[in-house]
């Protein structure tokens, strides 16, 4: 963990949102509700270990923004980032191997945001080089779950937006 995240964690919104996610179609639903309220502009952070659903959850935003289903969403663990063509245009990068904010810088996700969505898998170090005011979503592995916080006023807007549009459907087959 980056020393950054503790100054991270002071600017993050007492506002909080905690849902269960039994299944991947809760994970799905999740992502579709974010997708509908997101704008260019908006940057949103996933945090958790490996095999949460990060990549998952993009793919479910990109097809909610009109990402054909031929069209694959993967990790840009490697190239770093991705450009999706949805509408508004998702950026999809991931800072796993990065080591500083200077790496950080030199990907243009700041710049990104005037134009797209710009999703992140791990970069919850680096929320104030890639421009700050951000949604904030933690998925866990056992128990599923995805905690959903923001660090300035238009992801608190995006929040309660999702919140509203909240609850989740649950399966059938999970219904008792």
């Amino acid at each position: 963990m980056h020393s950054a995240m503790t100054s991270l964690d002071d600017a993050v919104s007492d506002v909080m949102l905690e849902l269960d996610l039994p299944c991947r179609r809760s994970t799905l639903h999740l992502a579709k509700r974010i997708a509908k309220v997101s704008v260019a502009g908006d940057l949103i952070v996933l945090q958790g270990p490996l095999g949460a659903g990060k990549t998952f959850f993009v793919r479910g935003m990109a097809r909610e923004l009109g990402l054909p289903a031929h069209e694959p969403v993967t990790s840009p663990t490697f190239a770093l980032v991705q450009e999706l063509p949805t509408h508004p245009p998702l950026v999809h990068a991931d800072l796993f191997r990065l080591k500083s904010a200077a790496e950080v810088a030199d990907l243009g996700l700041t710049a990104a945001r005037e134009q797209a969505v710009v999703v992140v898998e791990w970069g919850e170090t680096y929320v104030r080089e890639m421009g700050g005011d951000a949604l904030l979503i933690q998925l866990t592995r056992s128990p599923k779950r995805a905690k959903l916080s923001a660090t300035g006023p238009t992801a608190k807007q995006r929040l309660a937006q999702v919140s509203a549009l909240l609850p989740l459907p649950v399966p059938a087959r999970l219904r008792q």
